[in-house]
């Protein structure tokens, strides 16, 4: 599977996947686009891991089968979203490599921006205790913490956001910016 060449088609829709550990700065980074987007005149669609897991995933666990089922489902609506003139920023760990290679090539204009962060940092940052209870052994199977649910670094995505490194305005500034290289965004 090739990366597309990131030229606008017919479409300006567009998505920007953002993968990582839980609690690296997925989200945050997202939402803080949302207006910069909107304000660039994009309709823009958040999709989020926890909400989506709360109405079109909720019949879904944690297994790995279960966690490519969601992904399936989100990239079908991010498909759609996007075949739509919708810039829909997705945020999701999205543990696997082949898992978001699959997701490139079904909605086609894909932007990978890998939230890069430590095991340590994600888990200092961490407001709902999931990783102290990880580490503890009370949730199993949790990614980047257990053995069986390993996180698979992006490859060659177009942007790596290292949030140890950079605060949220420098990460959406960097976004922004990969953005309008690629076409999808007029400076």
């Amino acid at each position: 599977m090739t990366k597309n060449t990131h030229r606008k088609v017919d479409s300006k829709g567009f998505t920007v996947w953002f993968t990582g550990l839980a609690c690296s700065g997925k989200t945050t980074i997202a939402d803080a686009l949302v207006p910069l987007l909107k304000q660039k005149g994009f309709k823009v669609e958040r999709l989020d891991g926890d909400v989506v897991r709360q109405s079109l995933t909720r019949d879904l666990g944690f297994s790995a089968e279960d966690r490519r089922k969601n992904i399936e489902r989100v990239t079908f609506v991010a498909k759609l979203l996007t075949r739509n003139d919708v810039a829909v920023l997705a945020t999701f760990i999205s543990p696997e490599i082949a898992m978001r290679a699959k997701s490139r090539e079904e909605i086609g204009n894909f932007v990978e921006v890998y939230v890069k962060a430590s095991v340590a940092t994600c888990a200092a940052r961490d407001v709902k205790g999931m990783y102290k209870k990880a580490m503890a052994g009370q949730i199993k199977d949790f990614t980047g913490v257990h053995a069986s649910a390993p996180y698979e670094e992006p490859v060659d995505p177009e942007l790596v956001l290292d949030t140890e490194k950079y605060g949220v305005d420098e990460c959406v500034r960097q976004v922004m910016a990969k953005l309008v290289e690629l076409g999808y965004v007029d400076a």
